[in-house]
């Protein structure tokens, strides 16, 4: 078998790959919805990859691992990674899971980062509603996040809140970062126990943090908040489109507190994960499969953070739907650290109509059962798809 050709089109937001080979057989990957501008940079990898064999899955991304970065620029390397295992799942006539060893289990727990609704204020009546009202969905999540601190509009909308100027908000995760007054740090812990009312002790809490804490008072939060047993506190240092890892300062943090400390979905590549592992800086690591370098990047992060006594908790919601069988597939496999994935959802919600192989319904009881189909088990189904495709990429699937 071999590849013929690599196509990309950006569906609704989320741009998708599309590998093509000569015995007809394609396989397909996403990208975050908050990534459009991808394309160019995944058909940059065409050449490269023409005339490989898709099912020698590390022989083929040997010729383009070293061309990624961090997030965002690992996701081009992310997307076809998965659409790689996408074939060669369907060539063996098994699910993805079966080629990286096999369930450990038959569900997988999920949690919600994604299915949230706008606030209008940042203050504590604004997150303990959208609580209840996160508590309330059908899908029964067992384990919400929320953004609070600088991974929210609060930094802007709440006087006072730290000493610095908000930037302009001209990209997705620019980077604020100060020391927050007393009456910021008041502010936030006051919606975070106003979250925890309401959510009680049947569903964790945790908390999408930054980056943009500095130490001193990301170990006061921590430290604060110990008595709520939130589930982690997520890239209060570095994190979401910061190029670094700063292992030796989060080190600094986790030691400070029994708070458990998450990073990670910036990271690309397993190699970056090392420094934070071994020296056991984080207590969670979240790792992306959109941007660590696919799934089998993120099952080796998972199996050597396991050996350090360290939890996964794979970030995922900007992915799509096809991002989202991909979750399924890995999570399935991952060793006993494994906590929850962060649920994507469609979005736009005509994706659920042109996806084929979800179960109806997906989650239950913040849980999904882990399908049997050949591959990543969902495919795009053409004629419906077709009629949300630009002119630019209207011959996607000839």
């Amino acid at each position: 078998m071999k590849i013929t050709d690599v196509k990309c089109a950006v569906i609704g937001k989320n741009p998708v790959v599309r590998i093509v080979t000569d015995e007809g057989i394609s396989g397909y990957g996403e990208a975050e919805q908050f990534k459009p501008y991808l394309k160019p940079f995944i058909l940059y990898f065409r050449d490269a990859l023409l005339g490989s064999d898709p099912t020698d899955v590390e022989r083929t991304m040997l010729r383009i691992r070293q061309r990624g970065g961090f997030k965002p620029w690992g996701a081009a390397v992310s997307a076809i990674e998965m659409a790689l295992w996408d074939i060669a799942g369907k060539v063996a006539g098994v699910p993805v899971y079966k080629l990286l060893g096999g369930k450990v289990r038959d569900r997988v727990r999920v949690y919600n980062g994604a299915f949230r609704a706008p606030f209008t204020t940042y203050g504590p009546e604004d997150y303990a509603r959208e609580a209840e009202r996160m508590k309330a969905l059908p899908q029964g999540f067992t384990i919400v996040k929320q953004g609070i601190g600088f991974h929210s509009p609060m930094k802007r909308k709440i006087p006072d809140f730290y000493y610095g100027d908000a930037q302009p908000d001209v990209f997705h995760g620019v980077l604020d970062r100060g020391v927050l007054t007393e009456r910021g740090m008041k502010h936030v812990l006051a919606c975070v126990e106003a979250m925890k009312e309401v959510l009680g002790d049947g569903i964790g809490l945790a908390l999408d943090c930054g980056p943009g804490w500095t130490v001193p008072d990301a170990i006061r939060f921590a430290r604060a908040v110990e008595p709520l047993n939130l589930m982690w506190l997520e890239d209060m240092l570095t994190g979401d489109y910061i190029p670094f890892v700063n292992a030796d300062v989060y080190r600094d943090l986790t030691m400070a507190t029994s708070t458990p400390i998450h990073t990670g979905e910036q990271i690309y590549l397993r190699q970056n994960f090392k420094e934070l592992i071994e020296r056991q800086a984080i207590n969670v690591v979240g790792p992306d499969p959109c941007d660590v370098g696919g799934i089998a990047e993120l099952k080796w992060v998972a199996e050597f953070a396991d050996l350090h006594g360290i939890l996964m908790a794979p970030h995922g919601t900007g992915n799509g739907l096809l991002g989202l069988a991909a979750l399924v597939q890995v999570s399935a496999t991952l060793p006993h650290n494994y906590i929850a994935f962060e649920c994507p959802k469609g979005d736009p919600e005509w994706w659920y109509d042109i996806v084929d192989g979800l179960p109806d319904p997906l989650i239950k009881g913040g849980m999904i059962d882990v399908w049997d189909t050949p591959g990543m088990g969902v495919e795009l189904n053409p004629e419906k798809t077709r009629r949300y495709l630009s002119e630019e990429d209207a011959a996607f699937f000839d």
